[in-house]
């Protein structure tokens, strides 16, 4: 597939997320909010998913916001941007 990207396998997954959990995790804890690149749908999922996992875990909402069309911002509450893109509707 040529311009596209490879999806990864359900191990390359789980293991994406897993890091993402731990460092998004840690940044989040140290300053309230993290921002991460996502240029694809996948991407996008992935980090709405690693941010319902933090907030499951942590209890307490960790926020997904889109900062512009390449990245994201996953933050608690209070530690939000005012801005003009609503948060994202991912389930």
């Amino acid at each position: 597939m040529e311009g596209g990207s490879t999806p990864l396998t359900d191990e390359e997954e789980r293991r994406a997320r897993a890091v993402l959990f731990s460092e998004l995790g840690n940044r989040i804890a140290d300053r309230g909010w993290a921002r991460f690149p996502a240029y694809s749908p996948e991407e996008r999922r992935r980090l709405v998913d690693v941010a319902h996992r933090l907030s499951a875990h942590w209890g307490q909402q960790v926020f997904v916001e889109a900062e512009d069309p390449c990245a994201l911002r996953l933050y608690l509450a209070g530690h939000g941007t005012p801005s003009v893109t609503p948060s994202l509707p991912y389930a």
